[in-house]
């Protein structure tokens, strides 16, 4: 037999064999996906461009604490070793990430533990910037939520809620943080009154904040944290670019880390709009 002939013959052993294990594998296929997968969550609207919602994380990010959080270092090299890799030693709270309900409950969902269903959400916009132009220690409101519902209509189901307070661009500032001579620092958050608020509305799934922090920067007693996530709901804190985005009609992705046991950690956010 020709060497052409042989190599047809395997090639179409190959296919016919593929296509056996194609059909075959349908059925455990779907079963191991609804094992992995929740009930897929209302979509905002069908989207056309996805927005990059997450700040690019560096040695020197600002964190609440004040101290360095993220470290790296290159272990291989590539004009050494062919290739390029480094150890990361960091904090789970820093950068853009997640707060899961661990965080801040004794046995509540570890970010492992999230449903993945409620890391996609329609993502509704509180646009507070004028108040924390005027005061850094701003804060989103009942009022601030209902006159966006007057705007924009309900809230929709499984949804985040995210403050823009316009902070973000302090990110590679000492205005970030914000702290006074005593060490108290001063940017916006969230109400308890309005957290409550949203909490009332089962649905609602997570909050997202443009600054350190889910309560704003002076609170000594993280009165919001300790509302919001043993309700088994999640935050995102230090979220970016929130004015590339409508009100409403957004869906965001939060690309949590899987670890088990772990309290958040950073996370690659986007939004589908």
């Amino acid at each position: 037999m020709c060497d052409l002939c042989v190599i047809n013959s395997v090639k179409n052993r190959m296919l016919s064999r593929r296509d056996f294990f194609k059909a075959t594998a349908v059925g455990a296929g779907v079963a191991a996906s609804v094992a992995a997968s929740g009930a897929m969550p209302a979509m905002a609207q069908a989207p056309s461009k996805v927005t990059d919602m997450t700040h690019e994380l560096y040695e020197t990010f600002p964190t609440y604490g004040g101290d360095q959080q993220f470290f790296k270092e290159k272990i291989f090299d590539f004009a050494k070793n062919g290739f390029n890799l480094y150890n990361l030693s960091i904090n789970e709270h820093t950068g853009t990430h997640m707060d899961a309900p661990l965080h801040f409950s004794e046995d509540g969902q570890s970010v492992a533990e999230i449903p993945v269903e409620k890391l996609v959400a329609p993502l509704c916009i509180v646009d507070i910037k004028s108040k924390a132009t005027e005061s850094a220690d701003a804060q989103v409101t009942p009022d601030d939520l209902k006159a966006w519902i007057a705007a924009n209509g309900d809230i929709p189901e499984g949804a985040c809620v995210a403050m823009n307070s316009g902070w973000g661009v302090q990110v590679p500032t000492d205005k970030f943080r914000n702290a006074d001579a005593d060490g108290v620092m001063h940017f916006p958050g969230f109400h308890l009154e309005a957290a409550q608020m949203l909490m009332e509305d089962a649905n609602v799934v997570g909050m997202a904040v443009d600054t350190l922090s889910l309560d704003y920067g002076k609170s000594q007693d993280f009165a919001v944290h300790y509302a919001w996530l043993p309700s088994n709901r999640w935050g995102i804190e230090c979220i970016a670019n929130l004015d590339l985005l409508p009100a409403s009609g957004a869906t965001l992705i939060v690309g949590a880390p899987k670890f088990r046991g772990g309290t958040g950690g950073p996370s690659r956010v986007m939004a589908m709009v």
